[in-house]
């Protein structure tokens, strides 16, 4: 019986004839993938018909080992033109294949959105999509994601917002000009989840719910596109406005560290910027693909000098307090500032992955994700020493600037099979995403607690989570000049929750103060800038969203494409509805072609608009803080106006457009659309003092609520233009891109029909 030691020298031996048996077996393929200045790392090298990929490291080298056999082996990278080579192996063989990319267009660029065929360029497209290459993420001066597609993009809009409570942290973004909640995102081509926020402030985006992007670290993403069409029978509900679809890095074997620094012109809102991005891989047909985000802005303020009363409302005696008690040197502002307008403060850290395992030759499993948690603050208005209805002077005998401290935290994860059965494409995932917000107000006092009053305190938060599950199956058919049918699912189940804060912040404590004409009064309820969310409107919400599709894509002919989708949507709390949609594109030759689209569009109105119900303080038209309160469809204030309940939005979609390329140099897209939105849901103006006798037991001086108040109609045009040519040893890109937009209302508003 051997030894222990000649067993494992065997073993060795054995395993080392095994591998030598096995490379013998195989050839090998490898090369360097470069373009015009060099080594291009990060490049996709693919053996066409097989799942086979991977990607160039950073001196733009690859390597594959082959079965004997003739492949055709393919190096891509976005914006630039694809090449493929052919050639035969034989067993042993070491080949040495190089590539030598050429930059080209936009327009030239394979893309899979709205589409459920196989990748086509914009010249062949039934709707206009535009691409974010990496070159312009990475070479954009901003470092927040909304920021950069606000820049690149003409038909994109999204700001920051001032003094709005968590909008201050998260920016509203919208297509085309309709609302957040019209515009789906995703990732890796998979449903993203909206945030918990609803926007109830005057910002933009009023009453609606989005997608944070700025959850999504900029390091990770590869490239973005953005549909710029009604899509809500392919992808569901929200794509009302179009989608946009982030794509995330694949590449391996490269690392990449950015740090920036950025100021305004100012020189205040100093930001810091960190990320690294890595990739490995994952045995012979594997990768993973991580970043680690770091972003810090410090607040902008823009106010001001404020020049209204202070201590008193006589002007003389006021000016004599403010000067003997030096007012403006203890407000936390300069000069004469009370107020920040402009920027809040953030902190931002990020980690995300995207990554893919063969697990046969004809399926792989893959996933993506990420956690993202931001720290706000935001001030909110100066509360006056004058006003002691909401302050306690033995706390703040100077009034006070209150804070409104943010934590939001964002996590998602999406797993899923895709693979070829029987020549059918099948593709099989599942995803969860959450976005939770709790609000801390600092310096403040509950006036109605009197000196008892703590100065900082929780006053609540919201939570929301979806679970999505898809499969989507498709296959071409050779009729006619190909033919795509593609069928699928989706079962989305949500939840919405609002979390009540803690007792000091809601509660009245029953103290009163004595006005200048020596009456009693009560002192206002609820902590300042923020009241706290009363365990009363305490809730947690479920439901349940399943649909299924069918989507045929027909070449008729080489030059003639049309498209055809029509989805089924069932909503247990807002019913089913059927949508559709017919496009097509007509190629004039290689360099010209159009387009024309028509398309319904449903949106049952978020958990958030059905749900929502919080109090906040908010500003009037006379520049006058009141305490606002929104009131869901569950509510008795809603009964006591007879508000009807909300049903869902309807649309209907035209568009038109044509794309194409003058020789070498400039290509050029145009569009023109109309978008008709029936029983559009918006936020209410605020009922204030004509309505005191309602709103008495909800102690607040004014209410608003969401109806189905409007139809609109949202016209426009879109044109983008892309010119580069050679210049002096290098290369000239530039682009031009406009966006025409205009919403009207149609007929009259209905708003409260059963009240007035």
């Amino acid at each position: 019986m051997p030894s222990g030691g000649k067993k494992w020298s065997f073993t060795i031996i054995l395993l080392g004839i095994i591998q030598f048996g096995l490379a013998q077996s195989r050839a090998t393929v490898s090369g360097r993938v470069l373009d015009q200045f060099g080594n291009l790392p990060g490049a996709s090298v693919s053996i066409e018909g097989t799942n086979l990929m991977t990607t160039s490291d950073v001196n733009g080298l690859y390597s594959f080992e082959l079965e004997e056999g003739e492949y055709v082996i393919s190096a891509s990278f976005v914006m630039y033109k694809l090449m493929s080579k052919s050639l035969v192996v034989k067993v042993g063989d070491d080949v040495e294949l190089d590539f030598l990319l050429e930059t080209g267009f936009s327009i030239d660029q394979p893309i899979s959105l709205g589409s459920r065929d196989k990748p086509r360029s914009l010249l062949q497209t039934t709707a206009p999509i535009d691409i974010i290459s990496p070159q312009a993420i990475e070479n954009s001066s901003q470092m927040e994601l909304s920021q950069i597609l606000h820049y690149l993009v003409p038909s994109f809009q999204s700001t920051n917002q001032t003094i709005s409570d968590g909008t201050d942290h998260i920016d509203p973004s919208a297509l085309r000009g309709l609302g957040p909640d019209q515009l789906l995102v995703l990732v890796n081509g998979k449903r993203r989840h909206n945030s918990a926020l609803l926007n109830v402030n005057g910002t933009v985006g009023r009453g609606t719910v989005g997608t944070d992007l700025n959850s999504i670290p900029v390091a990770s993403i590869e490239k973005i596109e953005i549909l710029r069409d009604g899509a809500t029978s392919q992808y569901g509900s929200d794509a009302i406005a179009g989608v946009i679809n982030i794509i995330l890095k694949k590449q391996v074997e490269l690392i990449s560290i950015d740090s920036r620094v950025g100021l305004s012109a100012e020189g205040d809102g100093n930001t810091r910027y960190f990320s690294s991005n890595f990739g490995l891989n994952i045995g012979k047909n594997g990768y993973i693909n991580v970043t680690g985000e770091y972003r810090k802005r410090e607040a902008i303020n823009r106010a001001g000098n404020y020049t209204g009363n202070v201590f008193s409302n006589d002007p003389i005696e006021d000016a004599r307090l403010i000067q003997e008690r030096g007012f403006f040197d203890q407000t936390g502002y300069s000069g004469q500032r009370v107020m920040e307008i402009g920027n809040a403060e953030t902190q931002n850290s990020a980690l995300s992955f995207n990554g893919e395992l063969a697990i046969s030759s004809d399926a792989d499993f893959y996933f993506h994700g990420g956690r993202n948690f931001r720290e706000g603050k935001a001030k909110g208005f100066y509360r006056f020493p004058k006003d002691q209805d909401r302050v306690v002077i033995e706390l703040f005998p100077n009034g006070f600037s209150p804070e409104i401290n943010t934590d939001i935290k964002d996590n998602s994860i999406v797993v899923g099979i895709r693979g070829v059965k029987n020549n059918w494409n099948i593709d099989f995932s599942h995803g969860i995403g959450n976005n939770a917000i709790d609000y801390n107000v600092n310096n403040s006092n509950n006036a109605s607690i009197g000196i008892s009053s703590p100065r900082s305190i929780y006053s609540g938060g919201f939570l929301y989570n979806l679970s999505n599950t898809n499969i989507d199956i498709s296959k071409t058919f050779d009729w006619l000049s190909d033919v795509n049918i593609a069928f699928g699912a989706e079962l989305r189940v949500e939840n919405f929750q609002i979390i009540a804060g803690e007792e000091a912040s809601y509660i009245d404590g029953g103290a009163t103060y004595i006005d200048d004409s020596l009456q009693v009064k009560d002192r206002i309820t609820g902590v300042q800038v923020f009241p706290g969310i009363n365990p009363n409107n305490e809730l947690d919400r479920f439901r349940t969203n399943s649909s299924a599709y069918l989507d045929v894509e027909t070449n008729v002919t080489n030059k003639l494409l049309i498209t055809s989708a029509v989805r089924y949507e069932s909503y247990n709390d807002f019913g089913d509805h059927i949508i559709w949609k017919l496009a097509s594109r007509y190629k004039l030759n290689e360099k010209l072609s159009l387009r024309a689209g028509y398309s319904t569009g449903f949106r049952a109105p978020s958990l958030h608009q059905v749900y929502f119900q919080s109090i906040s303080t908010q500003a009037n038209n006379n520049v006058e803080i009141e305490s606002v309160g929104t009131f869901n469809n569950e509510s008795a204030v809603v009964e006591a106006f007879k508000i009807d309940k909300l049903k869902p939005e309807l649309s209907n979609h035209f568009s038109a457009g044509f794309s194409g390329k003058l020789k070498k140099n400039l290509t050029f897209t145009f569009d023109y659309y109309v978008i008709d939105i029936k029983d559009r849901i918006v936020l209410s103006s605020r009922l204030g003092s004509d309505y005191a006798d309602i709103l008495a037991p909800f102690n607040v001086s004014a209410a608003q609520f969401f109806t189905n108040a409007i139809d609109s109609r949202t016209s426009g045009s879109d044109a983008v233009i892309f010119y580069k040519s050679k210049f002096k040893g290098g290369e000239l890109n530039a682009s031009v891109g406009a966006n025409f937009n205009k919403t009207k209302v149609l007929g009259i508003l209905k708003l409260l029909p059963n009240y007035f």
